[in-house]
């Protein structure tokens, strides 16, 4: 509902003149006859428009009036086909129709009774914005600059006095519509959405505005495949017959068949333009071109006896430079770096500023959490939005580091806006431990080829405290001045039994202690040293003995003296025979 798009109406401005029109260029068209609630929005007509049974969600702001081509993109017993080419209003850009698609799908999983087709959020986006002025969005879905409606003062259009201090439309005595669904401030604080998944509510990103445009249809209980139904919703969108003949005139051509194209390449209204429309009143109809096939719009709203004549609203007043957002910037925040599982001990801070340089109360802040961290705001979030005080400052959550050390970003952004956002980089380093012990003081001993009776266990700590989290290498050395990996002597063993001397990725427990595997002794005998090294540098040395056992100092388990251990008896001198007498 921005100010400069051509051939609109507004609430009220359905006279029969109009009414007409539409109806003559729906049968002109030759698109299939939609069942349409009667009714008109003149007094002096009769009808049974259904009262609408929700506020109009843009405020019964204005609308983009053209309707279809003369020409379906598939005329009904032609082909069953959707077309790869044809008409560029048939056409709708790539991430819009996904858009479209994806709330669809969203909403079938929580209320498929309302069975809303995509087709119908295809139409509303259609006569709303143009499909965001032909698809001008970025990569994310967000309209590079922000699309607004007219000034509601109700000179010539609704009286709605401001309801969110200018925090989406930048004025902070009227509200405005915004974004692609055209979506009024209080009604998106209570309707908007997150449609991509990105953390935030922003009424000017394509996700999040289809998303909420179909809960919002959805309202209540209705059943969109019911044509009352949705004429009830298309009108609480916007109370107008005239409203509801356009978008249903969409809804039945986009039915008929439609294609994608690529963003920004789709078919702009006339006066639409590309830029955002903060400051600009409403320029005058612009008249159709020639051949275009396009019906020109009805007279628009009558005086009260004009007989028809339409009133030229008065240009919108320029908001004061001390009201308008101008940017958003670092407000002093220090260095953010924490160890990981620890909060960052500075906060984030954000500062809004008007073009004079001066602070800004109540614009909406968001700070999101980029790049590959496992980092987050007190509790597990990773965007949040916060509105600014009265100095114009913001302080954003205490934020957490994870168990990932590394360098991230924190990004500040003011929502619903296409001004840059501020950066602000962080670091995520390990924990630490400034010492590490044994846990007793066992000798270490094994036999050559045999293994380690005793389990290596040690304990750091940090600062006196216990270390928990911590990565230790451990690493069989050389006796070395500068000792490097010794490829003799004990080992550990991988996962799959190969022999290695070095092992990371060891990680101290929630006490602080660590048991190391199990170490073997290969067939050389010796004394060796095993060095324990933890994030931070501290290190301890460990003594291990791979040395031979003394058969001859081991008793026999049996118990029976060894007989070839026993010396031989001394032999006795044989006696001598005495001489016969």
């Amino acid at each position: 509902m921005a100010a400069q798009f051509g051939r609109r109406l507004r609430k009220g401005a359905t006279t029969t003149a109009v009414a007409a029109v539409a109806v003559a260029a729906l049968s002109a068209s030759g698109a299939p006859g939609a069942t349409l609630v009667t009714g008109s929005d003149d007094p002096q007509t009769t009808g049974s428009t259904p009262p609408p049974d929700d506020s109009a969600a843009t405020g019964n702001s204005p609308y983009y009036t053209d309707l279809p081509p003369l020409n379906t993109p598939d005329k009904p017993g032609t082909s069953t086909n959707l077309p790869v080419t044809g008409s560029a209003e048939s056409g709708i850009p790539a991430s819009i129709l996904a858009a479209y698609k994806k709330a669809e799908g969203t909403v079938a999983d929580s209320d498929a009774a309302c069975r809303l087709p995509w087709q119908l959020l295809a139409a509303i986006g259609k006569v709303e914005s143009g499909q965001a002025r032909g698809g001008r969005v970025d990569a994310n879905g967000t309209t590079f600059a922000p699309i607004l409606g007219p000034v509601l003062d109700g000179r010539g259009f609704a009286m709605i006095k401001d309801t969110d201090n200018g925090a989406y439309d930048g004025d902070s005595t009227h509200d405005r519509a915004v974004g692609p669904m055209q979506f009024i401030p209080s009604t998106w604080a209570s309707w908007g959405q997150d449609g991509n998944g990105d953390g935030r509510k922003d009424p000017n990103n394509i996700y999040d505005a289809a998303l909420a445009a179909g809960r919002y249809l959805c309202a209540g209980s209705r059943d969109l495949s019911l044509a009352a139904d949705l004429d009830r919703a298309v009108l609480s969108y916007n109370h107008s017959d005239a409203y509801l003949r356009t978008v249903r005139s969409w809804f039945e051509y986009y039915k008929r068949g439609t294609h994608e194209i690529p963003d920004g390449t789709g078919a702009v209204p006339p006066g639409l333009g590309s830029g955002t429309d903060r400051d600009s009143g409403s320029p005058s109809p612009s008249p159709s071109p020639s051949g275009s096939g396009k019906p020109k719009p009805g007279p628009g709203p009558s005086k009260p006896g004009g007989g028809g004549s339409t009133p030229t609203p008065e240009p919108t007043p320029t908001p004061t430079p001390s009201k308008t957002l101008a940017a958003v910037e670092n407000a002093g925040t220090g260095t953010l770096a924490a160890t990981a599982g620890d909060a960052f001990a500075e906060r984030i801070k954000a500062r809004a500023k008007n073009s004079l340089g001066g602070p800004l109360a109540k614009v909406p802040v968001t700070f999101t959490v980029t790049g590959d961290t496992d980092a987050a705001f007190d509790g597990g979030k990773k965007a949040v939005t916060l509105l600014t005080g009265a100095d114009g400052k913001v302080t954003a959550p205490v934020l957490k580091a994870g168990e990932k050390a590394g360098k991230f970003t924190v990004r500040a952004v003011a929502t619903g806006t296409s001004l840059p956002p501020v950066t602000y980089g962080a670091t995520v380093t390990a924990r630490r431990a400034d010492a590490i012990a044994r846990t007793d003081e066992k000798v270490l001993t094994a036999a050559p080829g045999a293994e380690f009776a005793d389990v290596v266990e040690v304990k750091a700590t940090y600062k006196g405290a216990v270390a928990a989290g911590v990565a230790v290498t451990a690493t069989m050395i050389t006796d070395d001045e500068k000792p490097v990996e010794n490829d003799k002597g004990p080992y550990f063993k991988d996962a799959d039994g190969k022999t290695v001397r070095t092992l990371t990725g060891l990680k101290t427990g929630a006490d602080g202690a660590l048991k190391l595997p199990r170490i073997y002794a290969d067939g050389t005998a010796g004394t060796y040293k095993l060095r324990l090294t933890t994030e931070g540098g501290a290190t301890v040395v460990v003594e291990l003995k791979v040395e031979a056992s003394d058969a001859s100092e081991t008793p026999d388990p049996s118990g029976t003296p060894d007989a070839s251990a026993t010396p031989e008896p001394s032999r006795t001198p044989e006696a001598t025979e005495a001489p016969s007498a």
